[in-house]
Protein backbone atom coordinates (compact mmCIF):
# COMPACT_ATOMS: atom_id res chain seq x y z
CA UNK A 1 0.00 0.00 0.00
CA UNK A 2 2.95 2.54 0.69
CA UNK A 3 4.77 1.44 -2.82
CA UNK A 4 1.78 2.74 -4.73
CA UNK A 5 1.21 5.72 -2.74
CA UNK A 6 4.93 6.41 -2.89
CA UNK A 7 4.33 5.77 -6.90
CA UNK A 8 1.44 8.00 -7.71
CA UNK A 9 3.23 10.65 -5.49
CA UNK A 10 6.66 10.46 -7.81
CA UNK A 11 3.89 10.37 -10.76
CA UNK A 12 1.79 13.65 -9.70
CA UNK A 13 5.47 15.12 -8.73
CA UNK A 14 6.45 14.70 -12.60
CA UNK A 15 3.25 15.73 -13.93
CA UNK A 16 3.69 19.20 -12.26
CA UNK A 17 6.68 19.81 -14.31
CA UNK A 18 5.04 18.76 -17.86
CA UNK A 19 4.59 22.72 -18.94
CA UNK A 20 8.13 22.27 -17.81
CA UNK A 21 8.68 19.37 -20.80
CA UNK A 22 6.69 20.90 -23.30
CA UNK A 23 8.77 24.47 -23.14
CA UNK A 24 11.68 21.58 -23.51
CA UNK A 25 10.07 20.46 -27.05
CA UNK A 26 9.41 24.06 -28.12
CA UNK A 27 13.42 24.45 -27.69
CA UNK A 28 14.00 23.15 -31.16
CA UNK A 29 10.30 23.49 -32.95
CA UNK A 30 11.98 22.46 -36.48
CA UNK A 31 13.74 19.38 -34.99
CA UNK A 32 11.16 18.56 -32.78
CA UNK A 33 8.93 18.67 -36.59
CA UNK A 34 10.91 16.34 -37.94
CA UNK A 35 11.35 13.94 -35.46
CA UNK A 36 7.56 13.83 -34.47
CA UNK A 37 7.31 13.90 -38.62
CA UNK A 38 9.30 10.33 -39.02
CA UNK A 39 7.48 8.79 -35.57
CA UNK A 40 3.87 9.90 -37.48
CA UNK A 41 5.10 7.75 -40.59
CA UNK A 42 7.27 5.02 -38.33
CA UNK A 43 3.43 4.36 -36.59
CA UNK A 44 1.52 4.99 -39.78
CA UNK A 45 2.82 2.21 -41.61
CA UNK A 46 3.17 -0.27 -38.45
CA UNK A 47 -1.08 0.36 -38.34
CA UNK A 48 -1.33 -0.35 -42.25
CA UNK A 49 1.21 -3.22 -41.93
CA UNK A 50 -1.01 -4.50 -39.23
CA UNK A 51 -4.42 -3.99 -41.36
CA UNK A 52 -2.81 -5.80 -44.49
CA UNK A 53 -1.15 -9.20 -42.61
CA UNK A 54 -4.60 -10.16 -40.83
CA UNK A 55 -6.29 -9.51 -44.15
CA UNK A 56 -4.20 -11.72 -45.95
CA UNK A 57 -4.14 -14.09 -42.85
CA UNK A 58 -7.76 -14.39 -42.87
CA UNK A 59 -8.46 -16.71 -45.40
CA UNK A 60 -6.64 -18.75 -43.90
CA UNK A 61 -8.30 -18.38 -40.01
CA UNK A 62 -11.56 -19.29 -42.17
CA UNK A 63 -10.31 -22.29 -43.63
CA UNK A 64 -12.30 -25.44 -42.71
CA UNK A 65 -10.29 -28.31 -41.05
CA UNK A 66 -12.96 -30.65 -41.85
CA UNK A 67 -12.67 -29.81 -45.69
CA UNK A 68 -9.91 -31.61 -48.08
CA UNK A 69 -8.73 -30.31 -51.34
CA UNK A 70 -7.58 -32.74 -53.95
CA UNK A 71 -5.28 -31.57 -56.89
CA UNK A 72 -2.76 -33.05 -59.41
CA UNK A 73 0.39 -33.83 -57.44
CA UNK A 74 2.23 -32.02 -60.10
CA UNK A 75 0.86 -28.63 -60.21
CA UNK A 76 -2.08 -26.81 -58.61
CA UNK A 77 -2.81 -25.49 -62.53
CA UNK A 78 -3.05 -29.51 -63.87
CA UNK A 79 -6.54 -30.68 -64.15
CA UNK A 80 -8.16 -33.88 -63.17
CA UNK A 81 -10.37 -36.23 -64.69
CA UNK A 82 -14.06 -35.74 -64.24
CA UNK A 83 -14.15 -39.47 -63.11
CA UNK A 84 -12.05 -38.79 -59.90
CA UNK A 85 -15.24 -37.41 -58.45
CA UNK A 86 -17.14 -40.74 -58.13
CA UNK A 87 -14.00 -42.11 -57.44
CA UNK A 88 -13.63 -40.00 -54.65
CA UNK A 89 -17.06 -40.38 -53.43
CA UNK A 90 -16.05 -44.32 -52.61
CA UNK A 91 -13.80 -43.74 -50.24
CA UNK A 92 -13.70 -44.89 -46.92
CA UNK A 93 -14.86 -41.31 -44.37
CA UNK A 94 -16.12 -39.41 -47.11
CA UNK A 95 -18.91 -37.26 -46.22
CA UNK A 96 -19.83 -34.70 -49.39
CA UNK A 97 -17.51 -34.44 -52.20
CA UNK A 98 -17.52 -31.16 -54.99
CA UNK A 99 -15.23 -29.52 -57.92
CA UNK A 100 -14.23 -26.48 -58.91
CA UNK A 101 -12.23 -25.35 -61.62
CA UNK A 102 -10.34 -21.67 -61.96
CA UNK A 103 -11.76 -20.45 -65.14
CA UNK A 104 -10.22 -16.77 -64.93
CA UNK A 105 -13.20 -15.39 -64.98
CA UNK A 106 -14.03 -11.18 -65.34
CA UNK A 107 -16.76 -9.22 -66.07
CA UNK A 108 -15.28 -6.44 -68.05
CA UNK A 109 -11.64 -5.58 -67.91
CA UNK A 110 -9.42 -9.00 -67.85
CA UNK A 111 -7.08 -7.67 -65.59
CA UNK A 112 -9.53 -7.18 -62.71
CA UNK A 113 -10.52 -11.12 -62.67
CA UNK A 114 -12.72 -12.38 -60.17
CA UNK A 115 -12.59 -15.57 -58.71
CA UNK A 116 -15.32 -17.69 -60.63
CA UNK A 117 -15.95 -21.56 -59.93
CA UNK A 118 -18.20 -23.99 -61.94
CA UNK A 119 -18.86 -26.08 -58.84
CA UNK A 120 -21.73 -29.10 -58.02
CA UNK A 121 -23.95 -26.41 -56.64
CA UNK A 122 -25.87 -28.50 -53.91
CA UNK A 123 -22.93 -30.17 -52.60
CA UNK A 124 -20.64 -26.87 -52.32
CA UNK A 125 -23.12 -24.89 -50.62
CA UNK A 126 -24.29 -27.94 -47.79
CA UNK A 127 -19.85 -27.81 -47.50
CA UNK A 128 -19.52 -24.34 -46.84
CA UNK A 129 -22.23 -23.54 -44.44
CA UNK A 130 -21.04 -20.23 -43.68
CA UNK A 131 -22.13 -18.46 -46.73
CA UNK A 132 -25.63 -17.02 -45.72
CA UNK A 133 -27.66 -17.06 -48.81
CA UNK A 134 -31.72 -16.02 -48.52
CA UNK A 135 -33.85 -19.50 -49.33
CA UNK A 136 -35.40 -18.28 -51.44
CA UNK A 137 -32.98 -17.23 -53.68
CA UNK A 138 -31.02 -20.41 -52.93
CA UNK A 139 -33.67 -22.65 -54.27
CA UNK A 140 -34.32 -20.35 -57.24
CA UNK A 141 -30.22 -21.17 -57.95
CA UNK A 142 -29.99 -24.95 -57.75
CA UNK A 143 -33.17 -24.57 -59.75
CA UNK A 144 -31.78 -22.89 -62.52
CA UNK A 145 -28.77 -24.38 -64.51
CA UNK A 146 -27.68 -21.28 -66.07
CA UNK A 147 -27.72 -19.24 -62.70
CA UNK A 148 -25.56 -17.34 -60.83
CA UNK A 149 -24.65 -17.02 -57.11
CA UNK A 150 -22.91 -14.03 -56.70
CA UNK A 151 -20.72 -12.82 -53.97
CA UNK A 152 -21.85 -9.53 -51.98
CA UNK A 153 -18.94 -8.03 -53.08
CA UNK A 154 -18.48 -8.65 -56.47
CA UNK A 155 -22.56 -7.61 -56.81
CA UNK A 156 -21.97 -4.61 -55.28
CA UNK A 157 -19.15 -3.49 -57.46
CA UNK A 158 -21.30 -4.37 -60.63
CA UNK A 159 -24.24 -2.91 -59.33
CA UNK A 160 -26.11 -6.29 -60.33
CA UNK A 161 -29.62 -7.82 -58.82
CA UNK A 162 -31.45 -10.42 -58.55
CA UNK A 163 -32.29 -11.30 -61.75
CA UNK A 164 -29.83 -9.54 -63.90
CA UNK A 165 -28.42 -11.41 -67.00
CA UNK A 166 -24.47 -10.96 -66.83
CA UNK A 167 -21.92 -11.69 -69.28
CA UNK A 168 -19.21 -13.94 -67.57
CA UNK A 169 -15.92 -14.21 -69.47
CA UNK A 170 -13.13 -16.54 -69.12
CA UNK A 171 -9.45 -15.93 -69.85
CA UNK A 172 -8.76 -19.61 -70.01
CA UNK A 173 -11.58 -21.26 -71.43
CA UNK A 174 -13.99 -21.33 -74.87
CA UNK A 175 -16.88 -22.26 -76.15
CA UNK A 176 -17.92 -24.74 -79.00
CA UNK A 177 -18.46 -21.85 -81.18
CA UNK A 178 -15.14 -19.99 -80.08
CA UNK A 179 -16.88 -18.04 -77.72
CA UNK A 180 -15.69 -17.19 -74.39
CA UNK A 181 -18.71 -15.70 -72.54
CA UNK A 182 -21.63 -17.25 -70.79
CA UNK A 183 -24.70 -15.31 -70.10
CA UNK A 184 -25.37 -16.20 -66.90
CA UNK A 185 -28.75 -15.17 -64.24
CA UNK A 186 -27.92 -13.53 -61.16
CA UNK A 187 -30.49 -16.39 -59.02
CA UNK A 188 -28.72 -15.17 -55.68
CA UNK A 189 -26.35 -13.09 -53.58
CA UNK A 190 -24.47 -14.27 -50.49
CA UNK A 191 -22.60 -13.00 -47.61
CA UNK A 192 -20.22 -14.87 -45.96
CA UNK A 193 -20.39 -15.07 -42.11
CA UNK A 194 -18.03 -13.14 -39.66
CA UNK A 195 -17.57 -10.49 -42.34
CA UNK A 196 -15.35 -13.42 -44.58
CA UNK A 197 -15.01 -13.16 -48.23
CA UNK A 198 -17.76 -12.83 -50.45
CA UNK A 199 -15.56 -11.85 -53.80
CA UNK A 200 -16.49 -15.09 -55.47
CA UNK A 201 -19.13 -16.03 -58.47
CA UNK A 202 -20.54 -19.83 -58.35
CA UNK A 203 -21.87 -20.88 -61.52
CA UNK A 204 -23.60 -24.89 -62.32
CA UNK A 205 -20.55 -27.26 -63.45
CA UNK A 206 -22.72 -29.56 -65.28
CA UNK A 207 -24.01 -26.57 -67.52
CA UNK A 208 -20.15 -25.11 -67.65
CA UNK A 209 -18.87 -28.50 -69.09
CA UNK A 210 -21.67 -29.44 -71.61
CA UNK A 211 -20.54 -26.15 -73.03
CA UNK A 212 -17.08 -26.57 -73.58
CA UNK A 213 -14.94 -27.38 -76.19
CA UNK A 214 -14.27 -31.20 -76.73
CA UNK A 215 -10.81 -30.66 -75.46
CA UNK A 216 -11.88 -28.95 -72.45
CA UNK A 217 -14.42 -31.07 -71.46
CA UNK A 218 -15.12 -33.15 -68.46
CA UNK A 219 -12.07 -31.80 -66.71
CA UNK A 220 -12.03 -30.25 -63.36
CA UNK A 221 -9.66 -27.91 -60.97
CA UNK A 222 -9.25 -29.65 -57.72
CA UNK A 223 -11.67 -32.11 -55.63
CA UNK A 224 -13.36 -30.70 -52.35
CA UNK A 225 -13.84 -33.50 -50.00
CA UNK A 226 -15.67 -33.03 -46.67
CA UNK A 227 -14.82 -35.72 -43.59
CA UNK A 228 -17.79 -35.60 -40.41
CA UNK A 229 -14.82 -34.51 -37.96
CA UNK A 230 -11.75 -32.91 -38.69
CA UNK A 231 -9.47 -35.29 -36.90
CA UNK A 232 -10.03 -37.99 -39.47
CA UNK A 233 -8.91 -35.70 -42.31
CA UNK A 234 -5.47 -36.94 -42.16
CA UNK A 235 -6.45 -40.86 -42.75
CA UNK A 236 -9.02 -40.34 -45.29
CA UNK A 237 -6.33 -37.91 -47.22
CA UNK A 238 -4.00 -40.98 -47.36
CA UNK A 239 -6.55 -43.18 -48.64
CA UNK A 240 -7.01 -40.75 -51.85
CA UNK A 241 -3.74 -40.44 -52.28
CA UNK A 242 -3.48 -44.63 -52.24
CA UNK A 243 -6.16 -44.62 -54.64
CA UNK A 244 -4.52 -43.10 -57.32
CA UNK A 245 -1.09 -43.72 -57.11
CA UNK A 246 0.78 -45.20 -60.30
CA UNK A 247 -1.78 -43.56 -62.44
CA UNK A 248 -0.95 -40.38 -64.81
CA UNK A 249 -2.80 -38.33 -62.88
CA UNK A 250 -1.59 -38.66 -59.36
CA UNK A 251 -3.09 -36.36 -56.36
CA UNK A 252 -1.75 -34.26 -53.45
CA UNK A 253 -4.42 -34.18 -50.84
CA UNK A 254 -4.20 -31.74 -47.84
CA UNK A 255 -6.79 -29.62 -45.49
CA UNK A 256 -8.32 -26.87 -46.99
CA UNK A 257 -6.42 -24.67 -44.19
CA UNK A 258 -3.10 -26.47 -45.64
CA UNK A 259 -3.64 -25.79 -49.17
CA UNK A 260 -4.56 -21.76 -48.46
CA UNK A 261 -0.98 -21.61 -46.62
CA UNK A 262 0.38 -23.09 -49.18
CA UNK A 263 -0.73 -20.66 -51.46
CA UNK A 264 -0.01 -18.16 -49.54
CA UNK A 265 3.80 -19.32 -49.06
CA UNK A 266 3.92 -19.34 -53.19
CA UNK A 267 4.00 -15.23 -53.11
CA UNK A 268 6.29 -15.02 -49.75
CA UNK A 269 5.93 -15.07 -45.99
CA UNK A 270 3.85 -11.84 -46.23
CA UNK A 271 4.28 -11.81 -42.56
CA UNK A 272 7.83 -11.90 -42.49
CA UNK A 273 8.02 -9.32 -45.04
CA UNK A 274 5.74 -6.68 -43.53
CA UNK A 275 7.90 -7.32 -40.17
CA UNK A 276 10.81 -6.88 -41.58
CA UNK A 277 9.80 -3.42 -42.70
CA UNK A 278 7.90 -2.17 -39.73
CA UNK A 279 11.28 -3.63 -37.70
CA UNK A 280 13.48 -1.04 -40.34
CA UNK A 281 11.23 1.75 -39.63
CA UNK A 282 10.79 1.21 -36.38
CA UNK A 283 14.88 0.68 -36.16
CA UNK A 284 15.29 4.16 -37.71
CA UNK A 285 13.19 5.99 -35.80
CA UNK A 286 14.62 4.94 -32.75
CA UNK A 287 17.73 6.10 -33.63
CA UNK A 288 16.28 9.20 -34.75
CA UNK A 289 14.54 9.90 -31.57
CA UNK A 290 17.02 9.03 -29.27
CA UNK A 291 19.72 11.46 -31.53
CA UNK A 292 16.90 14.48 -30.58
CA UNK A 293 17.05 13.55 -26.83
CA UNK A 294 20.89 13.19 -26.86
CA UNK A 295 20.56 16.72 -28.47
CA UNK A 296 18.22 18.10 -26.44
CA UNK A 297 20.25 17.34 -23.21
CA UNK A 298 23.65 18.36 -24.26
CA UNK A 299 22.22 21.75 -24.96
CA UNK A 300 20.66 21.85 -21.99
CA UNK A 301 23.49 20.93 -19.55
CA UNK A 302 23.53 24.20 -17.56
CA UNK A 303 19.47 24.19 -17.23
CA UNK A 304 19.81 21.02 -15.48
CA UNK A 305 22.29 22.49 -13.82
CA UNK A 306 20.57 24.86 -12.41
CA UNK A 307 17.75 22.94 -11.81
CA UNK A 308 19.41 20.70 -9.48
CA UNK A 309 20.73 23.81 -7.74
CA UNK A 310 17.41 24.28 -6.78
CA UNK A 311 16.89 21.01 -5.19
CA UNK A 312 16.12 19.04 -8.24
CA UNK A 313 17.02 15.28 -7.20
CA UNK A 314 18.41 12.98 -9.46
CA UNK A 315 14.84 11.03 -9.78
CA UNK A 316 12.90 14.25 -11.05
CA UNK A 317 15.74 14.83 -13.72
CA UNK A 318 15.73 11.11 -14.77
CA UNK A 319 11.87 11.33 -15.04
CA UNK A 320 11.98 14.84 -16.73
CA UNK A 321 13.94 13.77 -20.00
CA UNK A 322 11.82 10.22 -19.67
CA UNK A 323 8.94 12.26 -19.63
CA UNK A 324 10.26 14.16 -22.59
CA UNK A 325 11.16 11.44 -24.67
CA UNK A 326 7.57 9.80 -24.64
CA UNK A 327 5.79 12.86 -24.66
CA UNK A 328 7.54 13.11 -27.87
CA UNK A 329 7.10 9.71 -29.19
CA UNK A 330 3.30 9.49 -28.09
CA UNK A 331 2.46 12.90 -30.31
CA UNK A 332 4.03 11.41 -33.31
CA UNK A 333 2.62 7.86 -32.68
CA UNK A 334 -0.69 8.54 -31.57
CA UNK A 335 -1.31 11.04 -34.71
CA UNK A 336 0.33 8.27 -37.10
CA UNK A 337 -1.86 5.30 -35.63
CA UNK A 338 -4.87 8.63 -36.27
CA UNK A 339 -4.10 8.79 -39.58
CA UNK A 340 -3.75 5.27 -40.20
CA UNK A 341 -7.48 4.39 -38.77
CA UNK A 342 -8.53 6.92 -41.38
CA UNK A 343 -6.90 5.70 -44.29
CA UNK A 344 -7.98 2.38 -43.23
CA UNK A 345 -11.92 3.31 -43.55
CA UNK A 346 -10.90 4.46 -47.18
CA UNK A 347 -8.87 1.66 -48.38
CA UNK A 348 -11.03 -0.95 -46.72
CA UNK A 349 -13.62 0.44 -49.40
CA UNK A 350 -11.25 0.22 -52.57
CA UNK A 351 -9.23 -2.69 -51.26
CA UNK A 352 -12.61 -4.75 -50.60
CA UNK A 353 -12.71 -6.44 -53.73
CA UNK A 354 -9.35 -7.82 -53.09
CA UNK A 355 -8.52 -7.63 -49.51
CA UNK A 356 -11.87 -8.27 -47.91
CA UNK A 357 -10.03 -8.07 -44.39
CA UNK A 358 -8.49 -5.21 -44.24
CA UNK A 359 -8.93 -3.27 -41.24
CA UNK A 360 -7.02 -1.09 -39.18
CA UNK A 361 -7.80 -2.78 -35.68
CA UNK A 362 -8.68 -1.54 -32.10
CA UNK A 363 -6.25 -4.59 -31.23
CA UNK A 364 -3.57 -2.78 -33.35
CA UNK A 365 -4.35 0.32 -32.11
CA UNK A 366 -3.53 -0.53 -28.28
CA UNK A 367 -0.52 -2.59 -29.22
CA UNK A 368 0.88 0.35 -30.80
CA UNK A 369 0.09 2.35 -27.69
CA UNK A 370 2.26 -0.14 -25.92
CA UNK A 371 4.77 0.49 -28.35
CA UNK A 372 4.83 4.23 -28.23
CA UNK A 373 5.69 4.11 -24.25
CA UNK A 374 8.41 1.04 -24.76
CA UNK A 375 9.94 3.54 -27.84
CA UNK A 376 9.75 6.62 -25.67
CA UNK A 377 11.45 5.03 -22.75
CA UNK A 378 14.40 3.19 -24.66
CA UNK A 379 14.75 6.06 -26.92
CA UNK A 380 15.39 8.98 -23.56
CA UNK A 381 17.02 6.32 -21.46
CA UNK A 382 20.73 6.92 -22.18
CA UNK A 383 20.44 10.68 -22.10
CA UNK A 384 18.30 10.49 -19.42
CA UNK A 385 20.80 8.57 -17.36
CA UNK A 386 23.85 11.46 -18.38
CA UNK A 387 21.49 14.26 -17.44
CA UNK A 388 20.90 12.10 -13.87
CA UNK A 389 24.57 11.29 -13.52
CA UNK A 390 25.70 15.07 -14.36
CA UNK A 391 27.41 16.81 -11.39
CA UNK A 392 26.25 20.46 -10.44
CA UNK A 393 29.95 21.71 -10.71
CA UNK A 394 30.17 20.39 -14.25
CA UNK A 395 26.66 21.12 -15.55
CA UNK A 396 27.51 24.93 -14.47
CA UNK A 397 31.32 24.86 -15.94
CA UNK A 398 30.30 24.35 -19.66
CA UNK A 399 29.16 27.01 -22.09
Amino acid sequence: MGGSRLRLERLWHVARYLPLVWASLRRRRLRTAFTIGSIFIAFMLYALAGAMERAFERGVQQAGADRLMVQHKVSFILPLPESYLNRVRSVDGVLRVSSANWIGGYIKDIREQVPTFPVQAEAYLAMYPEFEIPRAQREAFLADRTGLLAGRAVAQAYGWKVGDVVPIKSEIYRRKDGSNVWDVTVRAIFDVRDGGDSRQLLLHYDYFNETLSDAQRDRIGWVMVQVPRPEQAPAVARRIDALFANSPAETKTQTEKAMTQGFMKQIGSIGAILGAVVTAVFFTMLLVSANTMAQSVRERTNEIGVLKTLGFGNGTILSLVLAESVLITAIGGILGMGAAWLLGLQLAIALQRFLPGFEVTPTTLVQGLVWVVMLGLVAGIWPAIQAMRLKIVDALRRD
